[in-house]
């Protein structure tokens, strides 16, 4: 705490998700724009190859998906096929669907990585920390007791254990059937 009794907030920058969120184009790397749909809805929608989005699991309404800006390994995300801002707007079938999906993919994660914990949640809207705020999705990530790093607390880095497709090959083995 500092003398006015507030305590100091650190930033954690994490530029390289900007291009990601905000669709914008850098030639040099050859990142292109996403189409006028959400970047989610584009992998439903044929415009994107699904196995190269890394497609859990499809449902009618809602899929589950390999989150490619991983904060663990296994971190997957659920979510609405169509661009819905809030679970309000969600149909009656979507709601039931998302859920339905979720509980698959915390059986999932736990049968391939075995964790302590598993957190699941989302941020609705921009303000509450949202990435993607057209497109609600929910979190599910695997979670260890002592697995923040000193590389998390003091170089302000993430070490990914596995490949994006290690990560998927593995959860695609355990996924519940149906």
């Amino acid at each position: 705490m500092t003398q006015s009794g507030a305590s100091r907030l650190r930033v954690l920058w994490a530029g390289w998700r900007k291009s990601y969120v905000s669709g914008e184009t850098y030639p040099e790397e050859n990142i292109q724009s996403p189409p006028a749909s959400s970047i989610f809805e584009s992998i439903f929608t044929g415009e994107s190859d699904a196995s190269t989005n890394y497609v859990l699991y499809e449902g009618t309404f809602c899929a589950a998906i390999l989150n490619k800006y991983p904060y663990v390994s296994g971190h997957t995300l659920v979510l609405p096929k169509r661009a819905v801002p809030d679970l309000t707007r969600l149909s009656n079938e979507e709601n039931a669907e998302l859920w339905e999906i979720t509980n698959k993919a915390v059986k999932a994660i736990t049968e391939a990585y075995h964790p302590d914990g598993i957190n699941v949640g989302m941020n609705i809207g921009k303000a509450a920390g949202a990435s993607i705020p057209e497109h609600l999705h929910v979190h599910c990530l695997p979670r260890w007791e002592g697995d923040t790093t000193f590389l998390t607390s003091i170089a302000e880095a993430r070490m990914i254990p596995e490949t994006l497709t290690s990560s998927y090959q593995r959860l695609k083995e355990v996924w519940p059937a149906g």
